[in-house]
């Protein structure tokens, strides 16, 4: 018997919404995949996501974050700023280390994604109440702060 939305429980639900946003993300990544030029290796879009979500690290705080160690996070980001992904800008403070800032060029693959979370919470904000929204938002306030 298949399960229906209504008959899953809270947390199948949830697992169940992150993993259709991952699906549409990997679906759209994929859908013009080789005509891409310089298309990002899955490692490397995981590590570009990882630099976007951290806003603008250094290179020793992404190796840090991943476990990675130096010279491999080395190797990776000069590979993304060579496809044009990344850029590295040196710190006003310490002009030996570098802040990692994303490029327009992954912001538009990377929007691929966030265009449909914006166009999904749309369509959801449409079908709550006023009050049912700013629970909605209240619950992911909850959520987001039992993730950090």
């Amino acid at each position: 018997m298949e399960q229906t939305v209504e008959n899953m429980d809270t947390k199948d639900l949830f697992q169940e919404v992150y993993t259709q946003f991952k699906m549409h993300f990997y679906q759209a990544i994929f859908k013009n995949f080789e005509s891409r030029e310089a298309t990002l290796t899955t490692v490397e879009t995981f590590c570009m996501e990882v630099i976007c979500a951290l806003g603008r690290p250094t290179v020793k705080e992404f190796a840090d974050f991943l476990g990675m160690s130096s010279p491999n996070a080395a190797y990776k980001v000069n590979n993304l700023v060579k496809k044009g992904y990344l850029r590295k800008v040196n710190s006003e403070v310490d002009r030996r280390e570098y802040y990692l800032e994303v490029t327009e060029k992954y912001m538009n693959y990377y929007n691929v994604s966030t265009s449909y979370v914006d166009e999904v919470m749309d369509r959801v904000e449409k079908r709550m109440s006023v009050q049912e929204w700013a629970n909605f938002k209240h619950t992911l306030e909850v959520i987001l702060k039992e993730l950090v």
